[in-house]
C-alpha cells in the first residue's frame, strides 16, 4: 500500500490544494493520502477563517481520505516545530510511504543539500553565521550568506531561502532527516499566485486571497473561480450560515492578558524574549486592537506574522516549558482523527495495525485510555479550540458548539 501524507491548514481549501493533492497522488501512484490539517489556529499567527471540520469536509469532499489534527502547540508554532510536530505524527503511523510538500522550487536536490547542511551544521557553516549575525544581520539573511560560504555551488539557488514554502519544505527534509525515517519526500513545484499574493487571478489564487476577499465582503461568486465546486459550496454555505473569525476578533481577550500579566512580563511564553516582552509592557498603553498591535511592534528583526505568533502563544498559554517538552521527538502520542472517506476503511486497518499510538475517534474515550502525558497535551487543545469556538459564538451571537459533542466527519 503506497501512502501519501500532505501537512496542510486548508484555510481555505483552492485550487492550488486541489493541484497539489491530484498531482502527487499520480506522481508517486498512490493509493490513498492522508492530511495531517491544523486545527483552529494557523502558523502565521491567526485564527483560521473556517473551523477545522468545515475545512476537514472540504479536504475529504476533495480527494482525501483521512485527515488528522496537528496539535496546537506544533501548529501554531514556528516553521521548525510545525514540520516537526507534523513528521512525526506521519512517522508513528507506521504506513505513510510518501511526505508531498509544495515548494516555489521544485527541485528535491536542491532542497535537500540545504536541509542537509542545516541539519547537520558543520563548522565552517556554523562560524559563517556566528560572524554575520556579529556584523547585524537579521537571521535570514545571516543564514543565507552562511549558506553560500559554506556551500558555493548552491549560488545559483540564493534565492531559495526567500520563499516560504521552499523554507518549510527544508524544515520536513531536516525533520526526516532527524528521525532516520523512511518516509520518502516528493514535492510539488507550486503554481498559480504566490504564498503572499493578495491579488483574486483566473483560476489559482493564494489562500490569503481569499481570506481577504472574505473579509473586505466582496461577492462569493467570484471566488467560485478559485475552488473546487465542492469547498466552495462548504465555503458559501458556511459564511451563510455565520460570519467566520479574524484575528480583531481577538482583540479584547488578548488586551485582558497582557494587562493581568503585565507585572510579571511576558517572556514565559514561547519565542518571546525579554526585550520582545519589555516592549509589549511598554507599548500597551498604545494597544488599540490585535493587528495594529502587531504593526506597532514589528520592526527590521521581527516581522508581523513572527509577532502575531508570539501574541497567539501569550493568548494561548504556549509556554517555554510546554515547548521543551514538545520538543523530543517522540512527544507525538496519538493521532486524532478529525474526518475520513468510508472508502478509506484497508487505510484505517493498516494504521491500527502499524501505527505506535492511537488512533482517537472519540474525546470521551480518549480520556480513559490515553497516558498522562498524552492526555495533557490533548486537554490543552481542547481548550484552545474552546477558546475559538467561544469566540465564534460570541461574534455570531449563538451557543458555544462544545467539541465533545462535535462528530468526526465521515464522507
Amino acid at each position: 500500500m503506497k501512502v501519501n501524507g500532505i501537512v496542510a491548514e486548508y484555510n481555505p481549501f483552492h485550487n492550488g490544494h486541489a493541484y497539489q493533492m491530484k498531482h502527487a497522488k499520480e506522481a508517486t501512484g498512490a493509493d490513498y493520502t492522508i492530511i495531517v490539517m491544523s486545527g483552529n489556529f494557523m502558523q502565521r499567527g491567526a485564527p483560521a477563517l473556517l473551523d477545522k471540520f468545515t475545512r476537514v469536509k472540504m479536504a475529504l469532499e476533495c480527494g482525501a481520505d483521512l485527515v488528522l489534527e496537528l496539535p496546537t502547540c506544533y501548529a501554531a508554532s514556528s516553521a521548525e516545530f510545525f514540520a516537526k510536530g507534523s513528521v512525526a505524527l506521519f512517522d508513528k503511523l507506521g504506513v505513510t510511504t510518501n511526505l508531498c510538500f509544495g515548494s516555489e522550487c521544485g527541485n528535491i536536490d536542491t532542497l535537500s543539500r540545504i536541509a542537509e547542511i542545516f541539519y547537520t551544521e558543520p563548522e565552517p557553516y556554523v562560524e559563517s553565521l556566528r560572524c554575520n549575525l556579529k556584523k547585524g544581520m537579521s537571521f535570514p539573511i545571516a543564514r543565507t550568506w552562511a549558506l553560500l560560504q559554506y556551500a558555493p555551488s548552491l549560488s545559483d539557488d540564493k534565492d531559495v531561502l526567500s520563499s516560504p514554502n521552499n523554507i518549510l519544505g527544508i524544515e520536513y527534509l531536516k525533520a526526516l532527516m532527524s528521525r532516520n525515517s523512511k518516509i520518502v519526500p516528493f514535492t510539488t513545484t507550486r503554481v498559480g499566485a504566490d504564498y503572499h499574493d493578495k491579488r483574486l487571478g483566473t483560476n489559482q489564487c493564494s489562500a490569503i486571497a481569499i481570506r481577504q476577499s472574505v473579509a473586505a465582503g466582496h461577492d462569493l461568486a467570484y471566488l467560485a473561480s478559485q475552488m473546487p465546486e465542492n469547498a466552495y459550496e462548504i465555503l458559501r454555505t458556511s459564511l451563510e450560515e455565520q460570519k467566520p473569525l479574524f484575528a480583531d476578533d481577538f482583540s479584547a481577550a488578548l488586551q485582558y492578558k497582557l494587562l493581568t500579566e503585565y507585572s510579571a512580563g511576558y517572556d514565559k511564553y514561547q519565542d518571546i524574549s525579554s526585550d520582545l516582552s519589555d516592549r509589549i509592557r511598554n507599548t500597551l498603553p498604545s494597544f488599540t486592537g490585535l493587528s495594529s498591535f502587531c504593526d506597532l511592534l514589528k520592526s527590521k528583526d521581527m516581522t508581523y506574522t513572527r509577532i502575531s505568533r508570539c501574541l497567539f502563544h501569550i493568548l494561548l498559554n504556549m509556554t517555554k516549558e510546554e515547548f521543551e517538552t514538545c520538543k523530543s521527538e517522540d512527544y507525538i502520542s496519538y493521532a486524532r482523527v478529525l474526518g475520513f472517506c468510508k472508502d478509506a476503511a484497508p487505510l484505517l486497518t493498516e494504521i491500527k495495525k502499524n501505527s505506535s499510538i492511537p488512533l482517537i475517534t472519540s474525546l470521551a474515550d480518549a480520556r480513559q485510555t490515553l497516558p498522562a502525558d498524552a492526555l495533557r497535551m490533548l486537554d490543552q487543545d481542547i481548550l484552545r479550540n474552546q477558546i475559538y469556538l467561544g469566540h465564534l459564538a460570541l461574534k455570531n451571537k449563538k451557543e458555544m458548539v462544545n467539541e465533545y459533542r462535535t462528530p468526526i466527519v465521515i464522507v
